[in-house]
């Protein structure tokens, strides 16, 4: 198990952040390549949910948790189609007993990565420095395929 701290959640946000367009694509490149079938599935969620919004935070969030990952400690294997088949159906349970109870403990063991949880619980619910925030769909449906990504990758 790798848990991840606050600041390490920092430091690649930072990073992230302050990279522009150019700097940017060739990280998501880097990172695509790196795990071509895992953003394929988390994608496939603005697909699903017919959200173009979705489409580009997902992109976003995945370089972020892929840099924090990466920088924790070399990702070693590919997460693959067998991978996400095997982990579909826990994950549907998981995610549907959260939306009954709304413990976020449950989520928080279920990941082993309460920080990682509880960033994206601002993310999605705090608005940006401009005043604009998500929409409640886009935000559960981020929630959602972001929770999947931490569970995959960590």
């Amino acid at each position: 198990m790798i848990t991840t701290t606050y600041q390490e959640i920092e430091d690649a946000f930072n990073k992230i952040d302050h990279l522009n367009d150019q700097e940017l694509e060739l990280l998501c490149e880097k990172h695509t390549l790196n795990q071509p079938e895992l953003l394929e599935y988390i994608l496939s969620a603005s697909v699903e949910y017919k959200n173009e919004q979705l489409e580009g935070l997902l992109v976003y969030y995945f370089c972020l948790l892929m840099e924090i990952r990466i920088n924790k400690s070399p990702l070693e294997l590919k997460i693959d189609e067998e991978t996400i088949v095997t982990f579909e159906d826990n994950f549907l349970n998981i995610i549907n007993e959260y939306f009954e109870s709304e413990k976020i403990e449950l989520l928080e063991e279920y990941t082993d990565q309460g920080e990682l949880v509880k960033f994206m619980i601002i993310e999605i619910s705090t608005p940006d420095e401009d005043g604009s925030k998500l929409d409640e769909e886009t935000a559960i449906q981020l929630f959602i395929s972001s929770i999947a990504m931490i569970k995959l990758l960590f």
